[in-house]
């Protein structure tokens, strides 16, 4: 009966007018998960109904996973925030009578400082990518791409090719779902003009297998490139330069350190980034605090 009603809960996310508030597929399944996890400890309580949750059980249960340290704070409330969703949902189609989650409060969370690359490491990167063979060129272009504009990996490989506008000095990138909905002008330095010129002149012809195929980077079967790939090209470049814990994520966050430092304010960071909320931009502010 619990599993039950999560299932429709979790199908319900991807109807229209929800899709919006979280109906992507890694959104769905990490609900699924955190609720399944849920449920399993519910039937072990003796729990077989929804209208049966109490405060206290919603409460033992998150002091189970604070115990031994198993999920970090971030985690637990990541999963507290899935449960008021589903119980909401459950109160709107009048399953419960009360909202065990009501009263109970987020635990904190202290974010870290982003980790960066510095300058010797980003000018590594850059020379390890060949510029005389259509991989080297595709990479230093993607490299260029990630660290001119702090575009995200998501963003980065579902680019098509009419999403470059040259002429502009610009690449505009559409938003991601549930993170930001918005269309974003992404601005070029001149390096990363001339990395993409080099590579759409004289490298993506050498992938391309189909001459109607709108992707901008390609691998080599003239596919579009995945986030899988992505992350392999890149784990191969820090293992050359000697770069421990390379994601692409720290070119995201060394790209926003760069802007900071050329006196950008942070609402126009904010707008580059594709950031919902203001604050998770000022974070990069400790940076530069010192």
């Amino acid at each position: 009966m619990l599993q039950e009603v999560v299932d429709d809960f979790v199908a319900s996310l991807a109807s229209e007018g929800v899709e919006r508030a979280g109906g992507s597929h890694n959104t769905r399944m990490a609900y699924r998960n955190d609720l399944g996890q849920l449920c399993t400890y519910m039937l072990k309580q003796g729990i077989t109904t929804w209208s049966e949750v109490t405060p206290d059980h919603l409460l033992t249960y998150i002091s189970s996973m604070r115990e031994g340290q198993v999920y970090r704070p971030a985690t637990i409330a990541r999963k507290l925030a899935a449960f008021r969703t589903f119980f909401r949902y459950l109160g709107y189609e009048e399953r419960i009578k009360e909202d065990p989650t009501v009263d109970i409060l987020l635990p904190p969370i202290v974010r870290g400082v982003p980790h960066v690359l510095n300058t010797t490491q980003i000018n590594v990167l850059f020379r390890l990518a060949e510029q005389d063979t259509p991989f080297g060129l595709r990479d230093f272009a993607m490299l260029h791409l990630l660290y001119a504009t702090g575009i995200r990996t998501s963003e980065l490989v579902a680019l098509d090719l009419n999403q470059y506008q040259r002429e502009h000095g610009f690449i505009h990138c559409s938003g991601v779902r549930g993170r930001s909905e918005q269309d974003r002008c992404l601005p070029l330095t001149p390096a990363a003009v001339d990395a993409m010129e080099n590579y759409l002149l004289h490298g993506r012809e050498w992938f391309l297998r189909s001459f109607g195929e709108p992707a901008l980077f390609l691998n080599h079967r003239g596919e579009r490139l995945s986030r899988q790939g992505f992350w392999l090209i890149i784990k191969g470049y820090a293992r050359r330069a000697g770069i421990h814990d390379l994601t692409p994520h720290r070119l995201r966050h060394s790209f926003t350190l760069l802007m900071l430092n050329n006196g950008m304010e942070v609402e126009s960071i904010q707008e580059l980034l594709g950031h919902v909320h203001l604050s998770t931009t000022q974070i990069y502010c400790q940076l530069i605090q010192a």
